[in-house]
């Protein structure tokens, strides 16, 4: 359990600081754990840690999405894209604005990113968008579009996020989700 303890530190702490400001030291702070244990888990160093963090973010976002569905009464691709919104609009409403997605700090933060970050984020974006786009295929959207709206839908998310943590606003959230609706809703085969 340590060792996934240290990872989701370390993405908790990437989304509020970024990449370059996460060091291990601030990991094992966080974590309440002896820096050594750190790197035992991850004998790959920082890199190591941020991949992992990366990936987890990716899987506990991918996850939700099922859980989003289970809490809608008639899925629908619009509702869906609703409920990833809200997530998001309740933390900022809730907690403030300090907190952004992890794959998206760990994309911005360039001069800190190698190889291996780019293709974990790449990666992670694969991770969250696939069962975006096979949720979407199960309320009836064709499967060449179902993958092309869910990169929509996380795409605009990000950005939407990105957004309202400059304007310290829920604003572009509420408006993504607003606009994709109805686009969204437009995309269910009506003879399937």
């Amino acid at each position: 359990m340590q060792h996934g303890h240290h990872v989701f530190s370390a993405a908790q702490l990437i989304r509020r600081d970024g990449v370059a400001a996460t060091g291990m030291r601030e990991v094992a702070a966080h974590a309440g754990a002896p820096r050594g244990s750190l790197q035992h888990y991850f004998p790959g160093g920082k890199e190591q840690l941020v991949n992992e963090a990366v990936e987890w973010a990716a899987r506990y976002a991918g996850n939700r999405v099922a859980r989003f569905l289970a809490a809608l009464p008639e899925p629908t691709p619009g509702g869906l894209f609703a409920e990833m919104v809200r997530q998001w609009t309740d933390e900022y409403e809730s907690v403030g604005f300090a907190g952004g997605c992890p794959v998206a700090a760990a994309t911005v933060d360039w001069a800190e990113s190698t190889t291996s970050t780019r293709a974990a984020v790449a990666d992670a974006f694969a991770t969250w968008t696939a069962p975006v786009a096979r949720a979407l295929t199960g309320m009836g959207v064709p499967g060449e579009r179902a993958a092309a709206l869910a990169t929509l839908m996380v795409s605009a998310l990000e950005g939407a996020i990105l957004m309202a943590r400059a304007e310290r606003d829920v604003r572009p959230l509420t408006t993504v989700a607003r606009e994709l609706g109805p686009l969204l809703d437009a995309a269910v085969s009506k003879d399937g």
